[in-house]
């Protein structure tokens, strides 16, 4: 039996008559493997769609985004005012948390790694004066419609000030270097390097800043999981990327003929990537592989030559990334379970010694 939940209607600036079309229902538009995602820069053809309760079309001339609730000087600005204010461009890795309603057992790599052009939502908030005991940000899509047995008059989520404050996190209306469109949440869309999608809201109409969390089923029955603090579990919501990987080459089923073999990949996390281990033996050994330092928010690339047992027939090459502070991939059982590839071995002759003559 599906149950309601609405939220209060938006305020004078941030009307729904914008909205000139909608495509209801949950629509979900899977990234190539990750053997097919080599280059630096996602494109828009290539990186994941993940959107709940169907697209909307915004008209871009009649958009306003209402900024209220616990500030000085409450505002609404335009699409061309807004592209007036000072800008910077981001470059970060994009990841889907997955289904909040079946927990995920595996990986699904549904990542890419793009570069947003946007207003700091920092440069709004000091705009709109911050009162006291201001400690979350609230941000409305325009998005409306049924998930998980519920139906909802638009999508809410959260971030707390600190968060909200920090200079990466952008109103966004450009993705690389083109602006966004209705499957991207264009006109404006909330961006929050280094957290999972699921934050980033599309089709932005309002930030509200409150004095709690949001009452939204997205952030109070959803996208949250369990973690263990002091012996005890609890519930946290889904925000900061733990350590993940993917291995680019080789491609599964790839016949490798020579004794090693040069493995490439992505690995990201909110903090940056401070190592990947590679394996070709089931764990056994390992071999640190060259990581490319992080400059902003990016997937960082990972390389080696990675020696190969002398074994003919099928085997896994695995990769296992850890964050800047030490935690570690998991090898099993887990949304960020470490990445295998499974190759074929193919022995070109016998190894002998080196006799020196």
């Amino acid at each position: 039996m599906n149950s309601a939940a609405f939220l209060p209607p938006l305020p004078e600036g941030a009307e729904r008559s914008v909205v000139i079309g909608r495509s209801p229902g949950f629509h979900l538009k899977p990234p190539p493997a990750p053997a097919g995602l080599r280059e630096f820069i996602t494109s828009d053809a290539q990186l994941f769609e993940t959107i709940h309760m169907g697209s909307v079309e915004v008209d871009a001339k009649r958009w306003r985004l209402q900024v209220d609730g616990l500030v000085r000087r409450p505002f609404s600005i335009g699409l061309d005012d807004l592209r007036r204010l000072p800008s910077i461009s981001v470059t970060a890795f994009h990841e889907c948390f997955g289904s909040p309603l079946v927990p995920a057992e595996g990986n699904l790599w549904r990542v890419g790694n793009v570069r947003w052009t946007g207003v700091p939502l920092a440069v709004l908030l000091e705009q709109a004066q911050l009162e006291a005991g201001a400690t979350h940000v609230w941000s409305d899509g325009l998005d409306s419609g049924e998930f998980g047995g519920r139906r909802m008059n638009r999508y809410r989520k959260d971030l707390p000030i600190s968060k909200a404050l920090s200079h990466e996190v952008l109103v966004a209306y450009e993705m690389n270097g083109a602006p966004l469109t209705r499957e991207r949440g264009g006109p404006a869309r909330l961006v929050v390097p280094g957290w999972f999608g699921t934050n980033m809201t599309k089709w932005l109409c309002r930030l509200s800043i409150q004095d709690r969390r949001a009452n939204s089923p997205f952030t109070t029955d959803w996208y949250n999981r369990d973690s263990e603090h002091e012996g005890k579990v609890i519930q946290e919501p889904v925000w900061a990327v733990e350590p993940n990987s993917m291995i680019t080459h080789p491609a599964p089923d790839d016949t490798i003929s020579t004794d090693d073999v040069e493995v490439k990949g992505w690995a990201w996390s909110n903090n940056g990537i401070g190592g990947v281990a590679l394996s070709a033996d089931g764990g056994a050994t390992w071999q640190e592989a060259e990581v490319r330092p992080r400059r902003e928010f990016e997937w960082q690339q990972f390389a080696a030559t990675l020696a190969l047992p002398r074994t003919p027939g099928p085997m896994s090459i695995v990769a296992r990334a850890r964050d800047a502070d030490g935690s570690i991939q998991p090898l099993s059982g887990t949304r960020n379970t470490a990445h295998s590839v499974q190759i074929n071995r193919l022995l070109s002759g016998p190894k002998t010694a080196d006799t020196g003559t």
